[in-house]
């Protein structure tokens, strides 16, 4: 990372409850569980400028298509759209 980049990154965003949301918060690198909560951290923190969406997949062991559907699915669903037991509810 470049000295610019570093200073360009942002120390906290706003996470899905309301809190400030570090890189000390986000879910573990070798998370296996991806329940709504971590997923909605990860995509609050791309967002928000704390990691990029390379870092995030790399970090995570995510493809872009499947973190990009967690961003249309808390887009057109909020929360509940990244649950993965009721996928088929919120499907077109």
């Amino acid at each position: 990372m470049t000295e610019q980049q570093m200073r360009a990154r942002v120390r906290y965003v706003i996470g899905p409850d309301g809190s400030p949301l570090t890189i000390a918060d986000l879910p573990p690198k070798d998370t296996k569980r991806w329940v709504i909560r971590r997923k909605a951290e990860v995509v609050a923190a791309v967002r928000g400028g704390l990691l990029s969406i390379e870092e995030a997949c790399d970090r995570y062991k995510l493809t872009v298509d499947e973190f990009l559907s967690w961003q249309r699915s808390i887009d057109k669903h909020g929360l509940p759209g990244l649950r993965a037991t009721k996928v088929q509810d919120y499907r077109d």
